[in-house]
């Protein structure tokens, strides 16, 4: 049962950290003095195949928990994206890759109970590259092919850490 909003009041209001501090009611009555929510955008995840069914994998420097990490592409649904176009953008700008075929196969929270956003997971399919990345000034991707077993390999030997893109690689690969 949701939760009554009695008064909801911004800590921070950055580019890329939004934090909002919340009174609550819950249908009990209980108040929940503090609640901490983080506003984050909606993006979008893709598992990328080539038109020979190599897996497009990307590996990225991650500060938060200062690791470097194999992944899927994916990013930010910038305003007044659709899902679908920004996954296609998104592809472009990190892998120079385009497709033939995407397919939405599941939205994810990635923490509902702190955080506001959706993410969209595609798989697309028929990629070519047909230029070189166009990375943002705090990227710095390198992308490999890999074998839709040896991807298997990886997940199962737990050499992509980030949830949402081992999740999104087990609603696609199995």
């Amino acid at each position: 049962m949701k939760w009554k909003v009695l008064t909801s009041e911004y800590l921070i209001k950055a580019p890329w950290a939004v934090l909002r501090r919340d009174k609550c009611e819950m249908p009990n009555g209980h108040v929940v003095p503090e609640y901490y929510v983080l506003e984050y955008p909606n993006w979008v995840n893709i598992v990328a195949l080539t038109k020979d069914n190599q897996v497009i994998l990307v590996k990225q420097y991650r500060h938060g928990a200062g690791i470097e990490s194999l992944e899927i592409p994916g990013g930010v649904i910038d305003e007044g994206e659709d899902a679908e176009t920004a996954a296609r953008r998104e592809m472009l700008e990190e892998t120079g890759y385009t497709f033939d075929q995407m397919e939405k196969i599941v939205e994810l929270y990635p923490n509902p109970a702190t955080s506001t956003n959706i993410t969209t997971t595609f798989v697309a399919r028929g990629g070519v590259k047909i230029r070189e990345q166009a990375l943002d000034d705090q990227e710095e991707i390198e992308v490999f092919l890999v074998s839709i077993d040896e991807t298997k390999k990886l997940l199962k030997e737990n050499k992509i850490p980030q949830a949402l893109h081992a999740a999104a690689l087990f609603y696609a690969l199995y």
